[in-house]
């Protein structure tokens, strides 16, 4: 069976698994999976509203979410429930692994913010990052990882995630 086959399941529940364990699941709506790039469309999957500050997630907003079996992060494009973009989330992570209708990926505690008009990107949590450790346990994984956020970074100053995700 082809990654695009009819066959293909329409549901896929997202597993994102941090320090070992499972931080959370959620069911998504399979979009595409060419073999290398899977994106999913979910509702936000957390338990009330988040406000960050620059950035709130709450009940009706959608993520279209983009992973990689090759890259070293997810590109998360959210819209408000009326449809609105707020912008794109992006997880530093290991890439992606898909075993049937299951979408395992293992966040690396780096996150990148990029506002829908681009003028607030921002990097995200890279004082968890490095209290995790990983550098010291696997510290070509967090090269990785850098590299991984300085390249989403550039794109997010540059000319923006519309190439990435086409």
């Amino acid at each position: 069976m082809s990654a695009n086959s009819a066959e293909t399941p329409a549901g896929l529940d997202v597993v994102l698994v941090k320090a070992g364990r499972t931080k959370i699941r959620y069911a998504g709506e399979l979009l595409h999976d060419d073999g290398t790039r899977i994106a999913v469309r979910a509702p936000w999957a957390g338990a009330g509203v988040r406000d960050f500050g620059f950035v709130r997630f709450e009940a009706g907003d959608v993520f279209t979410e983009y992973y990689w079996r090759d890259r070293w992060y997810a590109v998360k494009e959210v819209r408000s429930g009326t449809g609105v973009l707020k912008g794109w989330y992006c997880d530093i992570t290991r890439p992606a692994v898909r075993t049937g209708a299951e979408l395992v990926v293992e966040d690396l505690d780096l996150d990148l913010w990029c506002s829908a008009d681009g003028t607030d990107v921002r990097r995200l949590d890279e004082d968890e990052f490095a209290a995790s450790g990983l550098a010291e346990r696997d510290p070509e994984a967090a090269a990785a990882a850098l590299t991984a956020l300085d390249g989403l970074e550039r794109l997010a100053r540059g000319d923006g995630f519309a190439d990435l995700l086409a």
